[in-house]
Protein backbone atom coordinates (compact mmCIF):
# COMPACT_ATOMS: atom_id res chain seq x y z
CA UNK A 1 0.00 0.00 0.00
CA UNK A 2 1.49 3.33 -1.09
CA UNK A 3 -0.26 6.44 0.62
CA UNK A 4 0.01 10.32 0.59
CA UNK A 5 -0.28 11.49 3.80
CA UNK A 6 -0.88 15.30 3.79
CA UNK A 7 -0.46 17.21 7.15
CA UNK A 8 1.54 14.58 8.35
CA UNK A 9 4.01 16.18 9.97
CA UNK A 10 0.73 17.86 12.27
CA UNK A 11 -0.92 15.79 15.30
CA UNK A 12 -3.21 13.72 13.83
CA UNK A 13 -1.41 13.04 10.68
CA UNK A 14 2.03 12.29 12.44
CA UNK A 15 0.02 9.02 14.41
CA UNK A 16 -1.36 8.36 10.86
CA UNK A 17 2.23 7.77 9.11
CA UNK A 18 3.63 6.45 12.24
CA UNK A 19 0.65 3.44 12.19
CA UNK A 20 0.64 2.76 8.71
CA UNK A 21 4.56 2.38 8.96
CA UNK A 22 4.30 -0.07 11.41
CA UNK A 23 1.73 -2.15 9.12
CA UNK A 24 4.30 -2.12 6.70
CA UNK A 25 2.95 0.76 3.84
CA UNK A 26 4.98 3.14 1.97
CA UNK A 27 4.27 6.47 3.01
CA UNK A 28 4.72 9.88 1.46
CA UNK A 29 4.57 13.16 3.72
CA UNK A 30 3.41 16.55 2.18
CA UNK A 31 3.58 18.94 4.97
CA UNK A 32 4.66 22.68 5.03
CA UNK A 33 6.23 22.70 8.32
CA UNK A 34 4.74 25.81 9.28
CA UNK A 35 6.60 26.91 12.39
CA UNK A 36 3.50 28.48 13.60
CA UNK A 37 1.86 25.02 13.41
CA UNK A 38 5.00 22.93 14.21
CA UNK A 39 6.61 24.82 17.30
CA UNK A 40 9.65 22.74 18.78
CA UNK A 41 8.20 19.24 17.55
CA UNK A 42 10.56 16.58 16.13
CA UNK A 43 10.25 15.76 12.49
CA UNK A 44 8.02 13.29 11.25
CA UNK A 45 8.82 9.56 11.61
CA UNK A 46 11.98 9.23 9.24
CA UNK A 47 10.67 6.33 7.80
CA UNK A 48 8.62 8.47 5.58
CA UNK A 49 9.85 10.71 2.60
CA UNK A 50 8.99 14.28 3.50
CA UNK A 51 7.98 16.77 0.64
CA UNK A 52 7.72 20.23 2.37
CA UNK A 53 5.34 22.13 0.54
CA UNK A 54 1.91 23.84 0.41
CA UNK A 55 -1.15 21.26 -0.84
CA UNK A 56 -2.78 24.80 -2.23
CA UNK A 57 0.61 24.49 -5.01
CA UNK A 58 -0.45 22.08 -8.08
CA UNK A 59 3.14 21.35 -8.64
CA UNK A 60 4.31 20.54 -5.46
CA UNK A 61 0.59 18.09 -5.56
CA UNK A 62 1.66 17.07 -8.48
CA UNK A 63 5.28 15.52 -7.16
CA UNK A 64 3.37 14.27 -4.61
CA UNK A 65 0.71 11.64 -6.19
CA UNK A 66 3.83 10.21 -8.05
CA UNK A 67 2.81 6.10 -7.69
CA UNK A 68 0.34 7.07 -4.67
CA UNK A 69 -2.47 4.39 -4.37
CA UNK A 70 -4.36 6.26 -1.39
CA UNK A 71 -4.24 9.91 -0.67
CA UNK A 72 -5.30 11.10 3.47
CA UNK A 73 -5.99 13.95 3.59
CA UNK A 74 -5.02 15.61 6.96
CA UNK A 75 -3.90 19.23 6.11
CA UNK A 76 -6.24 21.87 6.98
CA UNK A 77 -6.48 24.55 9.54
CA UNK A 78 -8.49 23.46 12.61
CA UNK A 79 -10.57 24.99 15.36
CA UNK A 80 -13.02 27.46 15.84
CA UNK A 81 -10.66 30.72 15.30
CA UNK A 82 -10.50 34.34 16.95
CA UNK A 83 -12.96 36.10 14.93
CA UNK A 84 -14.27 35.78 11.72
CA UNK A 85 -11.36 37.86 10.09
CA UNK A 86 -9.75 34.10 10.22
CA UNK A 87 -12.40 33.64 7.41
CA UNK A 88 -10.02 33.69 4.28
CA UNK A 89 -7.28 31.51 6.14
CA UNK A 90 -9.57 29.02 6.62
CA UNK A 91 -10.99 29.09 2.73
CA UNK A 92 -7.55 29.17 1.57
CA UNK A 93 -6.08 26.47 3.31
CA UNK A 94 -8.99 24.12 3.99
CA UNK A 95 -11.39 24.40 0.41
CA UNK A 96 -8.77 26.36 -2.16
CA UNK A 97 -5.95 23.31 -1.10
CA UNK A 98 -8.81 20.76 -1.20
CA UNK A 99 -9.64 21.39 -4.65
CA UNK A 100 -5.87 21.63 -5.47
CA UNK A 101 -5.17 18.42 -4.50
CA UNK A 102 -8.61 16.80 -6.10
CA UNK A 103 -7.87 18.25 -9.13
CA UNK A 104 -4.25 16.92 -8.97
CA UNK A 105 -5.72 13.52 -8.33
CA UNK A 106 -7.50 13.51 -10.83
CA UNK A 107 -5.10 14.54 -13.73
CA UNK A 108 -3.04 11.54 -12.09
CA UNK A 109 -5.52 9.14 -11.67
CA UNK A 110 -5.53 8.27 -8.01
CA UNK A 111 -8.86 7.19 -7.47
CA UNK A 112 -9.27 6.74 -3.42
CA UNK A 113 -9.75 9.71 -1.02
CA UNK A 114 -9.76 9.04 2.96
CA UNK A 115 -10.45 13.13 4.00
CA UNK A 116 -10.36 14.17 7.32
CA UNK A 117 -13.60 15.79 8.39
CA UNK A 118 -15.29 16.87 11.52
CA UNK A 119 -18.20 16.87 13.87
CA UNK A 120 -18.82 20.32 13.10
CA UNK A 121 -20.38 19.91 9.94
CA UNK A 122 -23.58 18.80 12.12
CA UNK A 123 -23.88 22.17 14.58
CA UNK A 124 -25.76 20.88 17.32
CA UNK A 125 -26.17 16.70 17.87
CA UNK A 126 -29.43 15.18 17.96
CA UNK A 127 -32.44 15.66 20.50
CA UNK A 128 -35.38 14.22 20.52
CA UNK A 129 -38.21 15.79 22.89
CA UNK A 130 -39.74 13.93 25.89
CA UNK A 131 -41.68 11.61 23.74
CA UNK A 132 -38.71 10.15 22.03
CA UNK A 133 -39.72 12.21 18.84
CA UNK A 134 -36.18 13.89 16.89
CA UNK A 135 -36.16 17.34 16.99
CA UNK A 136 -34.52 20.11 15.36
CA UNK A 137 -33.47 22.65 17.80
CA UNK A 138 -33.23 26.02 17.22
CA UNK A 139 -31.00 28.61 17.93
CA UNK A 140 -30.01 28.69 22.56
CA UNK A 141 -31.89 32.28 23.80
CA UNK A 142 -29.92 34.58 25.57
CA UNK A 143 -32.26 34.90 28.34
CA UNK A 144 -32.15 31.03 29.17
CA UNK A 145 -28.23 31.37 29.09
CA UNK A 146 -28.13 34.23 31.15
CA UNK A 147 -30.11 32.00 33.54
CA UNK A 148 -28.27 29.29 33.71
CA UNK A 149 -30.75 27.01 31.38
CA UNK A 150 -28.02 25.53 29.04
CA UNK A 151 -29.92 23.00 27.49
CA UNK A 152 -31.68 23.56 23.96
CA UNK A 153 -35.15 24.05 23.55
CA UNK A 154 -38.09 22.45 20.49
CA UNK A 155 -38.46 25.46 18.52
CA UNK A 156 -41.91 25.37 18.80
CA UNK A 157 -43.05 23.91 22.18
CA UNK A 158 -40.33 25.17 23.83
CA UNK A 159 -40.04 22.19 25.70
CA UNK A 160 -36.51 21.53 26.74
CA UNK A 161 -34.50 18.84 24.43
CA UNK A 162 -32.92 15.54 25.47
CA UNK A 163 -29.86 14.63 24.02
CA UNK A 164 -29.07 11.47 21.64
CA UNK A 165 -25.83 10.00 19.33
CA UNK A 166 -25.82 11.71 16.21
CA UNK A 167 -25.73 9.63 12.81
CA UNK A 168 -24.09 10.76 9.79
CA UNK A 169 -28.23 11.18 8.04
CA UNK A 170 -28.97 13.98 10.77
CA UNK A 171 -29.43 16.90 9.03
CA UNK A 172 -25.71 19.54 8.45
CA UNK A 173 -26.14 22.71 9.96
CA UNK A 174 -22.22 23.83 10.15
CA UNK A 175 -22.21 27.03 12.13
CA UNK A 176 -19.29 28.88 12.00
CA UNK A 177 -16.45 29.49 9.24
CA UNK A 178 -14.25 26.51 10.48
CA UNK A 179 -17.63 24.04 9.99
CA UNK A 180 -18.11 25.45 6.41
CA UNK A 181 -14.69 24.69 4.99
CA UNK A 182 -15.45 21.46 6.34
CA UNK A 183 -18.35 20.75 4.75
CA UNK A 184 -17.25 22.41 1.50
CA UNK A 185 -14.24 19.61 1.45
CA UNK A 186 -16.88 17.14 1.86
CA UNK A 187 -18.51 18.25 -1.00
CA UNK A 188 -15.63 19.12 -3.02
CA UNK A 189 -14.92 15.14 -2.49
CA UNK A 190 -18.07 14.38 -3.18
CA UNK A 191 -17.82 16.33 -6.94
CA UNK A 192 -14.13 14.96 -7.21
CA UNK A 193 -15.72 11.23 -7.35
CA UNK A 194 -18.60 12.02 -9.32
CA UNK A 195 -16.58 13.63 -12.01
CA UNK A 196 -13.73 11.39 -11.54
CA UNK A 197 -15.19 7.43 -10.56
CA UNK A 198 -13.12 7.99 -7.40
CA UNK A 199 -14.00 6.86 -4.03
CA UNK A 200 -14.02 8.86 -0.90
CA UNK A 201 -14.26 8.43 2.89
CA UNK A 202 -14.98 11.04 4.97
CA UNK A 203 -13.93 10.79 8.47
CA UNK A 204 -16.00 13.06 10.79
CA UNK A 205 -14.03 13.15 13.44
CA UNK A 206 -15.50 14.08 17.29
CA UNK A 207 -13.28 15.61 20.21
CA UNK A 208 -9.98 14.25 19.57
CA UNK A 209 -7.29 14.15 22.17
CA UNK A 210 -3.25 12.93 22.87
CA UNK A 211 0.18 13.18 22.58
CA UNK A 212 1.46 15.99 20.73
CA UNK A 213 -2.15 17.67 20.47
CA UNK A 214 -1.59 21.26 19.89
CA UNK A 215 -1.11 24.06 23.01
CA UNK A 216 -1.44 27.40 23.92
CA UNK A 217 -3.34 28.48 20.87
CA UNK A 218 -6.78 29.55 19.90
CA UNK A 219 -7.22 27.01 17.77
CA UNK A 220 -6.71 24.23 20.01
CA UNK A 221 -9.05 21.79 21.35
CA UNK A 222 -10.50 22.19 24.72
CA UNK A 223 -8.60 19.18 26.45
CA UNK A 224 -5.12 20.83 25.12
CA UNK A 225 -6.45 24.13 26.55
CA UNK A 226 -7.14 22.50 30.01
CA UNK A 227 -3.83 20.59 30.12
CA UNK A 228 -1.71 24.05 29.49
CA UNK A 229 -4.16 25.80 32.08
CA UNK A 230 -2.37 22.99 34.43
CA UNK A 231 0.72 23.40 33.60
CA UNK A 232 0.43 26.65 34.33
CA UNK A 233 -0.49 25.70 37.84
CA UNK A 234 -4.16 27.37 37.06
CA UNK A 235 -7.58 25.83 37.19
CA UNK A 236 -9.28 25.06 34.19
CA UNK A 237 -11.66 26.84 33.88
CA UNK A 238 -15.46 25.18 31.96
CA UNK A 239 -18.04 27.18 30.41
CA UNK A 240 -21.73 26.88 31.02
CA UNK A 241 -22.29 23.99 33.85
CA UNK A 242 -19.70 21.49 32.65
CA UNK A 243 -22.33 19.21 31.45
CA UNK A 244 -21.53 20.00 27.96
CA UNK A 245 -21.70 16.17 26.66
CA UNK A 246 -18.72 14.95 23.81
CA UNK A 247 -16.99 11.64 22.08
CA UNK A 248 -13.68 12.40 22.94
CA UNK A 249 -11.70 10.19 21.16
CA UNK A 250 -7.75 9.24 21.24
CA UNK A 251 -5.53 10.17 18.62
CA UNK A 252 -4.27 6.36 18.10
CA UNK A 253 -8.19 5.44 18.00
CA UNK A 254 -8.63 8.02 14.73
CA UNK A 255 -4.96 7.25 12.99
CA UNK A 256 -6.21 3.59 13.40
CA UNK A 257 -10.03 4.67 11.59
CA UNK A 258 -7.78 6.05 8.55
CA UNK A 259 -5.86 3.24 8.16
CA UNK A 260 -9.33 0.80 8.50
CA UNK A 261 -11.13 3.71 5.86
CA UNK A 262 -7.99 3.01 3.67
CA UNK A 263 -8.26 -0.81 3.84
CA UNK A 264 -11.95 -0.72 2.84
CA UNK A 265 -11.03 1.69 -0.43
CA UNK A 266 -8.69 -0.26 -1.30
CA UNK A 267 -10.47 -3.23 -0.97
CA UNK A 268 -13.30 -1.95 -2.87
CA UNK A 269 -17.38 -2.81 -2.09
CA UNK A 270 -17.98 -0.06 0.71
CA UNK A 271 -17.75 3.10 -1.11
CA UNK A 272 -18.91 3.01 -4.47
CA UNK A 273 -17.28 4.59 -6.86
CA UNK A 274 -18.53 8.01 -8.04
CA UNK A 275 -19.40 8.22 -4.66
CA UNK A 276 -17.96 9.69 -1.06
CA UNK A 277 -19.42 7.84 2.21
CA UNK A 278 -19.15 9.86 5.47
CA UNK A 279 -18.53 7.82 8.95
CA UNK A 280 -18.44 9.01 12.07
CA UNK A 281 -15.29 8.70 14.12
CA UNK A 282 -16.47 8.86 17.85
CA UNK A 283 -15.39 7.13 21.11
CA UNK A 284 -18.76 4.92 22.39
CA UNK A 285 -18.79 6.24 25.86
CA UNK A 286 -20.28 9.77 26.26
CA UNK A 287 -18.76 11.97 28.92
CA UNK A 288 -18.93 16.07 29.94
CA UNK A 289 -16.58 18.23 29.19
CA UNK A 290 -16.51 19.17 33.14
CA UNK A 291 -16.13 15.51 33.94
CA UNK A 292 -12.58 15.50 31.52
CA UNK A 293 -11.72 18.75 32.94
CA UNK A 294 -11.88 16.90 36.48
CA UNK A 295 -9.90 13.60 35.30
CA UNK A 296 -7.55 15.82 34.23
CA UNK A 297 -7.01 17.69 37.11
CA UNK A 298 -7.09 14.73 39.46
CA UNK A 299 -4.24 12.42 37.61
CA UNK A 300 -2.62 16.07 37.45
CA UNK A 301 -2.48 17.14 41.09
CA UNK A 302 -4.05 20.13 39.91
CA UNK A 303 -6.24 22.52 41.01
CA UNK A 304 -10.27 21.92 41.29
CA UNK A 305 -11.69 22.85 37.65
CA UNK A 306 -13.61 26.19 38.02
CA UNK A 307 -17.68 26.28 36.59
CA UNK A 308 -18.00 29.49 35.10
CA UNK A 309 -21.40 29.73 33.78
CA UNK A 310 -19.59 31.64 30.85
CA UNK A 311 -21.18 31.07 27.71
CA UNK A 312 -20.63 31.83 23.99
CA UNK A 313 -23.64 31.80 21.68
CA UNK A 314 -21.69 29.71 19.24
CA UNK A 315 -20.89 27.41 21.09
CA UNK A 316 -22.86 23.69 20.51
CA UNK A 317 -24.44 22.43 23.83
CA UNK A 318 -24.17 18.14 22.82
CA UNK A 319 -22.39 16.86 19.96
CA UNK A 320 -21.98 12.78 20.93
CA UNK A 321 -21.26 10.29 17.62
CA UNK A 322 -22.71 6.81 16.91
CA UNK A 323 -20.19 5.18 14.68
CA UNK A 324 -21.96 2.43 14.25
CA UNK A 325 -21.07 2.82 10.44
CA UNK A 326 -17.11 3.07 10.76
CA UNK A 327 -17.32 -0.17 13.35
CA UNK A 328 -20.10 -2.00 10.71
CA UNK A 329 -18.87 -0.68 7.41
CA UNK A 330 -14.64 -0.32 7.74
CA UNK A 331 -14.47 -3.03 10.62
CA UNK A 332 -13.12 0.11 13.05
CA UNK A 333 -13.95 0.44 17.13
CA UNK A 334 -11.94 2.37 19.13
CA UNK A 335 -9.62 0.58 21.98
CA UNK A 336 -8.91 3.31 24.50
CA UNK A 337 -11.25 4.03 27.40
CA UNK A 338 -11.81 7.81 28.74
CA UNK A 339 -10.47 7.04 32.09
CA UNK A 340 -6.92 5.20 30.92
CA UNK A 341 -6.51 7.79 27.66
CA UNK A 342 -7.20 11.12 30.09
CA UNK A 343 -4.37 9.58 32.57
CA UNK A 344 -1.87 8.85 29.66
CA UNK A 345 -2.74 12.85 28.30
CA UNK A 346 -2.29 14.62 31.19
CA UNK A 347 1.33 13.74 31.46
CA UNK A 348 2.21 13.21 27.43
CA UNK A 349 4.10 15.70 25.85
CA UNK A 350 1.97 18.47 23.89
CA UNK A 351 3.11 20.27 20.97
CA UNK A 352 4.78 23.23 21.97
CA UNK A 353 6.35 21.36 24.77
CA UNK A 354 10.42 21.47 23.76
CA UNK A 355 12.17 18.34 23.92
Amino acid sequence: MRILVTGGAGFIGGHIVDAALARGWEVRILDSLNPAVHPDRPLPNPGAPLLVGDVGDASTVAVALEGIDVVVHQSAKVGLGVDFSDAPEYIRNNDLATAVLLAGMAAAGTDKLVLASSMVVYGEGAYTDSAGRPVRPGPRRVEDLERGIFDPRDPVTGELLLPVLVTEDAALDPGNVYAASKLAQENLASAWARSTGGAAAALRYHNVYGPWMPKDTPYAGVASLFRSALARGEAPRVFEDGGQRRSFIHVADVAEANLCAVEALAAGGVVAPGSMRAYNVGASEVHTIGAMAGVLSAVGGGPVPVITGDFRLGDVRHITASSARAKAELGWAPRHGFEDGMREFATAPLRGDRT
